[in-house]
């Protein structure tokens, strides 16, 4: 609706007055900053005496014996002290940054609310508090409880949770801003959660190498992500572009705000699906202030813990998925299953003790204890003690051994022998804390050769604390043998070259935990996954047993299964609630696609069955351009005209290719004419210019320019091919284009001709 002359004269009056309010409080934090700086650089002088006091101290002769009490206790205290100083440089250097990220922008929102016989307050939203010398808030932290009316509610009686219970109030105006180095460049009033013309002016803008922090652009329904502290597993299904991974991180940042005191980053784990997405994210938490949380992806925990073996990734997984036979991929279903979980279970509680796997432990060739010795410590024990119980007794009894061997070797003349070869200083070393030994020469001699005696059998104790002499890959052979000898020839095969096949790794895992009791990690509180319908339900149960004190919050969209089979996000939640065991669960939906012009959106949702479900934003752009060639010679001409086409109108293309193959095929046919960038599994990094990659690695990224190169029905021939398409076009934020050598892909040939613009070579029956 279009505004009269007086409503926009009163709109530029209110912007001035708002201006002037920008000005003061910037002033502030400018005033703030300069304080905080000071403070820091006192900091930083206060901890570079304390540190060179202690390097003094620590330099303090302990030859003597008779000082090394005196002296260990001041090294320790300055070691507090130190510590202590660092602490607290840190701290200001946090706020510092904080003030430093309101400087050019201090708020984007402002909402008046009135409670029942109070006055009307007026609060201003942004990405952190600021309050001002006499303690009044002049910006509200957008996580704080008060600031859910400004993404949540609408004019009129509004609702909102606080530590303290449910509060009612009356928002009375909310207005939005958009803010740039210091200058309101545009604002207004909406009853609107987020105005479009906010997501306009933010969806419009270039993707860069990392994705933004867009706290000012948040949805109701994505708040309601992002907010949830109630459930412990919270199931995001959102479609390609709805911001899912923006409001996790979001929500990650909102939890650390929450629960301040009893959680930090450090107890956060995002697996995220490849390392390019992982450098793409980086920046976000930082932007709000926030240390990251810890990332991985699924390639980099299992290799951690299959140290020795060279781990299946997924995406080398995807690249052989044709070269298989029937029976290894029927076998790789089985072992993917949440009932092989199972199966792990049962025979880890029913195993004979005669048919567990131990190893030998050598000592420079000699053997240490056998095998048959350590079943037989095994065997010992009670049956009716569980077997991590059994196992765990079985270490204690292990390590007792080793500790006689170590007194009985200490009496041996050789390490008699070696005391006499040790300097001067190895000898005092050796004896720090032991001033009880002074005038006991014979003492002292036999203390030394027990840490000599001890030092050399060190590998054994290392070999035992670990669980080397535990043979799990023979153990999980032995289990395959017993539960799927369909799935051991492929299994025995791979380890005989030190390798393992993705599938076998969390049944492994699970096994080798259960029959020994490691493997978890009950420190982090939160996992988050992206890309869930990536991972098995086999990968998600040994995910959950690896963090048995983590709430869950998974995220993904069922149209985007490149590796697995399709499962609705209810059916997912289901299998889910079954076998982790957990009651208090919740799926949001995200159906509204934000990042592609509506254009864009329109074509990639008319690729699927059900793609009704996606609404598309309302920002208009390029109809997508759809050019079909005769063969791959002409396709490839046609290419070049078109990626020259494409830079002089945005720095970045992507041409996004079916697999790995296909990406270098097409890397040695351009880069004679173009300078390219091939990325592959390991690169971090997005250049600038012309890029190449296979769509397993575009997943969760976006691009301005994006060109899906040979969509012919020839290459996209597959049950899996809808969803390849559709996440191949879903990655374009402005421009899609989409070559094909040869006829279109059949579900190409299905779209509606009026949603894209057809260039071909001959005519399309």
């Amino acid at each position: 609706m279009k505004k009269t002359k007086n409503e926009v004269n009163l709109m530029q009056e209110e912007q001035q007055k708002e201006q002037v309010r920008v000005d003061n409080v910037l002033a502030k934090i400018k005033d703030s900053i300069q304080k905080q700086e000071a403070e820091v650089q006192k900091a930083e002088a206060e901890r570079s005496l304390v540190e060179k006091n202690y390097v003094q101290n620590a330099r303090i002769n302990t030859l003597e014996v008779d000082d090394q009490m005196e002296t260990n206790a001041e090294v320790q205290q300055q070691k507090q002290l130190v510590a202590k100083n660092l602490e607290n440089e840190t701290i200001l250097k946090n706020q510092l940054e904080v003030l430093k990220l309101l400087k050019d922008s201090p708020y984007f929102g402002r909402i008046d609310i009135q409670d029942p016989g109070d006055d009307v307050e007026q609060l201003y939203i942004g990405t952190a508090s600021y309050v001002d010398e006499n303690q009044d808030f002049l910006i509200y932290d957008w996580r704080a409880p008060i600031s859910s009316i400004y993404y949540n509610g609408t004019l009129g009686s509004v609702a909102y949770e606080t530590p303290g219970g449910q509060f009612t109030t009356e928002l009375l105006k909310k207005r939005q801003f958009n803010i740039q180095e210091g200058q309101i460049v545009n604002m207004f009033d909406t009853n609107e959660t987020i105005g479009d013309e906010i997501l306009q002016a933010v969806l419009g803008q270039q993707s860069d190498e990392y994705m933004h922090n867009i706290v000012a652009t948040i949805q109701k329904e994505q708040n309601d992500i992002i907010r949830d502290t109630y459930h412990d597993l919270l199931l995001v299904q959102g479609v390609a572009g709805s911001g899912k991974t923006s409001a996790i991180l979001q929500r990650i940042a909102f939890l650390l705000y929450h629960s301040r005191t009893e959680l930090s980053a450090d107890q956060i784990v995002l697996f995220s699906p490849n390392l390019l997405f992982s450098h793409y994210i980086s920046e976000v938490l930082p932007s709000l202030g926030e240390k990251n949380m810890q990332q991985v992806t699924l390639a980099q925990f299992l290799a951690q813990r299959l140290q020795g073996l060279k781990v299946q990734t997924l995406f080398e997984r995807y690249e052989e998925k044709e070269k298989l036979s029937a029976q290894v991929l029927t076998a790789r279903q089985e072992k993917e299953a949440a009932n092989f979980m199972h199966l792990v279970e049962s025979y880890v509680a029913t195993v004979p003790a005669t048919d567990l796997k131990f190893n030998d432990l050598y000592l420079e060739g000699q053997v240490i204890f056998t095998k048959e010795e350590i079943l037989t410590l095994y065997q010992e024990l009670p049956s009716l003690m569980q077997p991590k119980h059994r196992f765990e007794e079985t270490k204690k009894q292990l390590f007792s051994l080793l500790k006689k061997r170590i007194r009985t070797e200490s009496h041996q003349d050789w390490a008699q022998e070696a005391v006499n070869y040790l300097s001067d200083q190895e000898y005092h070393q050796l004896l720090v804390d032991k001033s009880e030994l002074e005038d006991d020469y014979q003492g002292q001699l036999d203390y030394l050769a027990y840490q000599l005696v001890k030092k050399k059998f060190a590998p054994i104790y290392d070999a035992i604390y670990n669980n080397f002499f535990f043979d799990a890959y023979a153990q999980y052979s032995h289990f395959l043998g017993q539960v799927l000898p369909n799935g051991l020839a492929s299994y025995n095969e791979n380890l005989e070259f030190h390798q393992l096949a993705l599938e076998d790794c969390a049944p492994l895992l699970y096994l080798r935990d259960l029959l020994t009791g490691n493997g978890q990690n009950r420190s982090v509180a939160h996992l988050f996954i992206d890309e869930m319908q990536d991972y098995t339900l086999a990968q998600l149960i040994y995910l959950h047993h690896a963090f048995p004190k983590a709430k869950l919050t998974l995220l993904g969209d069922a149209e985007q299964a490149l590796f697995n089979p399709l499962m609705s996000p209810r059916d997912f939640l289901q299998k889910l609630q079954e076998n982790l065991g957990i009651k208090k669960s919740r799926v949001i939906s995200l159906n509204k696609s934000y990042r592609s012009t509506k254009n864009i959106t329109d074509y990639m949702k008319a690729i699927l069955p059900d793609g009704d479900l996606i609404q598309a934003f309302t920002r208009q752009g390029d109809l997508p351009r759809v050019l079909v060639s005769n063969n791959q010679e002409l396709g490839l001409a046609t290419l070049k005209k078109e990626i020259q086409a494409q830079l002089a109108q945005d720095s970045t293309v992507a041409l996004i290719t079916k697999d790995a193959q296909q990406s270098q095929e097409l890397y040695y046919a351009l880069h004679q004419d173009f300078d390219l960038t091939l990325l592959n599994n390991n690169d971090q990094g997005l250049p600038k210019g012309v890029i190449i990659l296979p769509i397993y690695l575009a997943k969760g990224l976006e691009f301005d320019n994006v060109i899906a190169v040979d969509v012919s029905a020839t290459n996209y021939h597959g049950p899996d091919s809808l969803g390849i398409l559709y996440t191949i076009c879903s990655r374009a934020m402005h421009h899609l284009t989409l070559i094909s050598f040869g006829p279109l892909a059949e579900p190409l040939k299905k779209i509606d001709p009026d949603l894209y613009q057809l260039q071909a070579d001959f005519y399309l029956a």
